[in-house]
């Protein structure tokens, strides 16, 4: 192909989870290949539109010319080139093999699989009118019937050819009613109860407008859906159904403002006195774009995380092993675990309203593809056992996502943009005016390039998957399948091997692009899903299917419905890669009066102890700095003294050698006590007296849940401070010692010196504790072409600069060392009802804090008399 400009290169190194190999790098028309020299280890396919984000950086020191790449299931790996012109062939090769202008050059129209799947008939999992006579329609009751007013797709280009509507609507009632809901998506039924006559039916918002517009038709069709119970003709007209008239609900998926402003655009929300035995109720779920960026704060989260790895061992992205630093503050600031919540919470509802009231759901968003899907869906794995087995499941995306419109093409993005391959220019090796000027016109043009298929892209499948593992861990006996079965689905959501997911709706799927039927010319998803291999990889252990009989009256059996937990909600951190105790924290012991319970640490979105700061923390030094705030996570840069050049002193060797060899626990992944190393094999221990920490700016350490190995030792903090305090006595009475200047450049390090505090630069600000010129001096952060490579594809918005990466030697010989990384900092989040107070993995019991409003300003820079000087806690 044209576009392939090198099929082959020899002698790449290879950085992925932590390890770097050697190899052969090739590239084909639909995969990136990377075949490792070491046969043992298995070969790395990557199809191109699993690529999100690429970055071409500039030749490092040693001459090679690296490309980092990320992708849409959150792995990072990085290639190195011994060349620089084979680094830009395969870095613009990869870029138009990616960037696609029509579907049908995607893989999924090229793949083949050889040999053949053993099972078949994926393509027609799903019929509707088989999935809705077993749950009923036809059968149980005759207030539904079957409608083909669309299908030809003219009556609604996005809804499916066959629908279910109530029997007393007649279809030309129907064909005026649509022209009162958005896109003509009206009222449908989707799901019809197993365990009554409850029904869950889905639409788009109603073209209210301004004027306060109503549907005499629409209104009928709405009241026919919420009567339908009354019209079963296999039931006894005697038997009573309890509640049904009075909770029926139209469930507004979007927040109340969002759904009031859509009124100024001709569309808006029922006016309920038009809609008779019924009330509404709002899920406040945001929309596609307040998505898109909330996972794209989690992804940043992770990449600075690896970014800071890669800094530290002096290695590139991928290739450094992953340190337990996550930010878990940027996590919850992301919002991701709220939004779960909210939706888990509209999901109970309709669940409750449904199986308990045995009444009727309306659920509509603004044009019923996106929020309406997922509320739907999982209501549906709530209330049907059926869709909790892996046939079931299946038939459920078909019926919901597919066939009812979700918009996997453009909320995937699977024809990429050329806006997620950035090349950082090396200024130093610039090959002049010209080449600068056209990376100049290159970058203006990029800005002028029509973004929309890029802002119409969002994780609502991803959110879906999500949530479902949410319950799916609430109830592991409850499911068929296992964790890595949803997983599979998110890979091929965005691998476009299959043909599933890669159209916007029924009719595109259908028809096809190009004259190209998807059913003929693409796999199936769930025929590779259904071999027999992928079937035994993916089955629960735990399934009990017995749980789910009606009649079972086993304490864990609950007649087959599941009432989650909206509160229990945390990150799949195996989605992610990374452990369940870096993402979401350890178990949390609560201490009460009558004895001790465990909480779990994200229990609720509000019982996360380790990221809440409400206090002032002041660690006493030798020589007070200067007040000054810090208003970002600091991190290490080399300092401007002569001093900050020389490792570790003597006494402060002395001190490591003389504590036990503890594994240091950071941000939830246990390090060995001799994983770090300084100048002569020395471990590095951080510490940090004399250093000012604002309440609301967490030092880098503690910002990446960073526990202190001294809770072990006793919950009682006056204990623990003494035992401290033993340990510390000798460097104690060297710090209260009268510090000296470092004057000496001449590099004896044989001399015994004392401990050195840290200088932190801070967006652009840098303070210098003590041993410096200077105790503060201002710069102005400029945002360099080097931001780029941070930049998050999923985001709309540019993402904030990253902070400096630091190198091995700024970490090991800068006397500024970061807080003792076994020193809890955090406060801990009081739950009067339940305990006092809670603590977060291994930390100092009963310590208190000092709260921000009760420390006067005054008392900002001088060092407190009731802090421990070693910055364990207050006595």
């Amino acid at each position: 192909m044209d576009s392939i400009r090198v099929s082959k290169v020899e002698r790449v190194l290879c950085g992925k989870s932590g390890s770097a190999h050697f190899g052969s790098l090739h590239l084909t028309a639909h995969h990136l290949i990377f075949r490792y020299e070491d046969v043992a280890i298995e070969e790395m396919w990557v199809p191109y539109p699993l690529i999100s984000l690429v970055v071409q950086l500039p030749q490092t020191l040693q001459g090679q010319s690296p490309i980092t790449f990320h992708t849409r299931t959150f792995e990072t790996f990085s290639l190195l080139f011994g060349s620089d012109h084979d680094a830009i062939d395969v870095f613009e090769s990869v870029k138009e093999l990616t960037v696609c202008t029509s579907t049908s050059q995607l893989y999924a129209f090229f793949y083949s699989p050889n040999p053949p799947f053993d099972a078949e008939g994926g393509w027609s999992v799903y019929s509707p009118r088989k999935e809705f006579g077993r749950m009923g329609v036809g059968s149980r009751t005759k207030a539904w019937r079957f409608t083909d007013i669309n299908k030809d797709y003219q009556f609604s280009s996005t809804y499916p050819s066959l629908l279910v509507v109530p029997t007393r609507i007649s279809d030309s009632t129907l064909a005026y009613a649509a022209k009162y809901r958005s896109k003509c998506r009206i009222p449908a039924l989707t799901y019809l109860h197993w365990a009554n006559f409850g029904t869950i039916t889905r639409s788009s918002q109603p073209m209210v407008g301004i004027k306060q517009n109503r549907s005499v038709q629409d209104e009928k069709l709405v009241e026919a859906i919420f009567q339908s119970h009354r019209f079963c003709d296999s039931r006894s007209s005697g038997t009573p159904v309890y509640g049904a008239t009075a909770t029926n609900l139209i469930v507004d998926a979007r927040p109340t403002a969002n759904a009031m402003a859509n009124t100024a655009r001709g569309a808006g929300t029922e006016n309920m006195e038009n809609y008779k035995d019924a009330r509404k109720t709002y899920s406040g779920i945001d929309h596609i774009h307040a998505m898109r960026e909330s996972l794209g704060k989690v992804v940043d989260a992770l990449r600075e995380a690896d970014a800071v790895a890669a800094s530290v061992s002096g290695k590139v992205l991928g290739e450094a092993k992953q340190l337990a630093v996550l930010d878990r503050q940027a996590l919850r600031r992301s919002g991701w675990l709220r939004h779960l919540s909210n939706i888990l919470e509209a999901v109970v509802l309709i669940v409750g309203n449904v199986h308990i009231n045995s009444s009727h759901v309306l659920v509509h968003c603004s044009d019923g593809w996106d929020r309406t899907s997922q509320l739907v869906a999982l209501a549906q794995v709530c209330l049907d056992p059926y869709y909790r087995t892996m046939r079931g499941f299946q038939v459920l995306v078909e019926k919901d996502w597919i066939s009812f419109g979700h918009r996997f093409l453009d909320r995937c993005g699977h024809l990429s943009s050329e806006k997620f391959f950035t090349s950082v220019a090396d200024s130093g090796n610039a090959g002049g005016g010209a080449e600068a000027a056209q990376a100049f016109l290159t970058s203006v043009q990029n800005r002028f390039v029509s973004q929309h298929h890029i802002k119409e892209t969002s994780p609502t499948f991803h959110q879906f998957l999500e949530c479902l593992r949410q319950v799916q861990r609430q109830f592991p006996e409850r499911f068929e399948f296992n964790e890595r079965f949803l997983r599979t689905i998110h890979y091929h959501l965005y691998s476009c091997q299959f043909g599933t997911f890669l159209y916007n709706s029924e009719q595109e799927r259908r028809r096809g692009e190009d004259n190209l039927v998807p059913s003929e010319r693409t796999a199936s998803l769930w025929d590779f899903l259904n071999s027999p291999s992928q079937v035994e990889l993916h089955k629960n252990p735990s399934y009990n299917p017995l749980l789910d009989d009606p009649l079972n009256r086993d304490p864990k059996a609950d007649m087959g419905v599941l009432t989650a937990n909206a509160r229990d909600v945390r990150f799949w951190h195996e989605l992610y890669g990374r452990t369940d105790e870096e993402m979401n924290g350890k178990i949390i012991i609560s201490q009460v009066k009558e004895g001790s319970e465990f909480v779990p640490s994200i229990e609720g979105l509000d019982d996360d102890p380790v990221n809440f700061y409400a206090r002032t923390e002041v660690v006493p030094s030798v020589t007070p700095p200067q007040p000054t705030t810090i208003t970002s996570s600091p991190t290490l840069v080399r300092s401007n003294s002569p001093a900050a050049s020389e490792g570790l002193s003597s006494s402060f060797q002395g001190l490591w050698s003389s504590l036990p060899e503890f594994g240091q626990k950071v941000g939830g992944g246990l390090l060995a006590a001799t994983s770090s190393t300084g100048p002569g094999g020395t471990p590095l221990r951080p510490s940090s007296p004399g250093r000012i920490r604002s309440p609301n700016t967490p030092d880098f350490f503690t910002n990446s849940g960073v526990k202190t190995m001294w809770g072990k030792l006793s919950s009682n903090a006056t204990a623990a401070f003494t035992a401290v305090q033993d340990v510390y006595d000798g460097v104690t009475k060297d710090l209260k010692a009268p510090s000296r200047p470092f004057e000496d450049d001449s590099g004896d390090y044989s001399r015994g010196r004392e401990l050195q505090a840290s200088d932190f630069s801070v967006d652009g600000k840098r303070f210098t504790s003590r041993g410096s010129s200077s105790s503060s001096s201002i710069v102005i952060p400029q945002r360099n072409s080097a931001d780029l490579a941070m930049d998050n594809p999923w985001s709309s918005v540019r993402s904030p600069s990253p902070q400096p990466l630091v190198t091995p030697r700024d970490t090991v010989d800068t006397s500024p060392l970061p807080q003792d990384p076994t020193v809890v900092q955090p406060s801990q989040r009081q739950n009067p009802a339940l305990y006092h107070p809670p603590k977060q993995g291994p930390s100092v019991g009963g310590a208190s804090r000092t709260d921000e409003s009760n420390v006067p300003e005054q008392e900002m820079g001088r060092p407190s008399l009731t802090t421990d000087p070693l910055g364990v806690g207050l006595v």
